[in-house]
């Protein structure tokens, strides 16, 4: 699984956490009864302050997204494919809805978006988006961290 943090943004570092789990179920890549790493791992992993990560796993835990599981850690719920799955089309709705009040105020004819939408879709399932080069991302496991000696 591979987590993408965008530290130019305004979302905070713990909701990008956040989200980044909730997409990873979403996908399928955190399956329900999947351990997360733990607070220190990931805060290894994404060079993040350790009390960002706790952050971001209470906040999935208040959702009903994350379980503690007595002596071991955290998982995933067994109802978070649902609950990240409504909140993934809430966040897109939300994004579309912003996308479309701007492309109102342009003036441009629905053809024309309609068309840029097609192109945009075909050159992101190419891999791209023809534009920009894909975010960085720092890869997450749930293997072990070796420590620097």
């Amino acid at each position: 699984m591979l987590f993408a943090l965008n530290h130019a943004t305004d979302r905070p570092i713990y909701a990008q956490i956040g989200d980044r789990i909730k997409f990873a179920v979403v996908a399928g890549l955190l399956r329900p009864g999947e351990l997360v790493p733990s607070v220190r791992e990931l805060s290894k992993q994404l060079v993040v302050n350790p009390n960002t990560v706790a952050r971001a796993y209470r906040d999935l835990q208040g959702e009903g997204i994350l379980d503690p599981v007595r002596g071991t850690g955290l998982q995933v719920g067994f109802s978070a494919v649902d609950v990240c799955r409504r909140d993934r089309l809430e966040f897109v709705r939300r994004r579309l809805r912003e996308a479309i009040a701007e492309v109102k105020q342009s003036g441009l004819p629905p053809q024309e978006v309609e068309a840029i939408l097609r192109s945009e879709w075909s050159a992101g399932e190419s891999g791209g988006d023809g534009h920009h080069a894909p975010p960085e991302a720092t890869p997450i496991t749930t293997e072990p961290i070796e420590e620097a000696r």
